[in-house]
């Protein structure tokens, strides 16, 4: 059972099924905690995702982004602990994908790995508020 948020129903929201697809999308991937990430705001027009992937190299990791939808997917490779014998595994090493929703105008910057946290660094690069007159034309 899915429930939708009445407010993008209003008539006076045209054109919005969009931001609809990508706030149940944004729902869909808060609900998976592997791996887990902190968020963090710093200055006035920067963000950084510092994603836990302790055990995941970079050769392991992509950084991808589609239109406003950032991905991060880690993939390890099976071969290399097959012939490991774990007395206990507290760490996990199951391959993941991480999804984001991007706001318009935020723009990644970098990804670093250090420490066994993947660092993606984004900004909005500063930006003038343009009014557009429309012409109206007659027929």
């Amino acid at each position: 059972m899915t429930t939708r948020t009445i407010l993008f129903d209003s008539p006076f929201l045209l054109g919005f099924d969009h931001t609809r697809a990508q706030i149940d999308r944004a729902a869909r991937a808060a609900a998976d905690s592997y791996p887990p990430y902190n968020v963090e705001q710093r200055g006035e027009r920067a963000v950084r995702i510092t994603l836990a992937v302790a055990g995941f190299g970079p050769d392991d990791l992509t950084v991808t982004v589609e239109g406003r939808q950032l991905t991060i997917a880690g993939k390890r490779e099976a071969s290399a602990q097959a012939d490991q014998a774990f007395l206990h595994r507290g760490i996990a090493g199951r391959g993941f994908v991480r999804s984001f929703v991007l706001a318009d105008g935020l723009e990644i910057d970098e990804a670093r790995l250090e420490h066994g946290l993947l660092h993606v660094d984004m900004s909005r690069p500063e930006g003038t508020h343009a009014v557009r007159q429309i012409p109206i034309t007659t027929g």
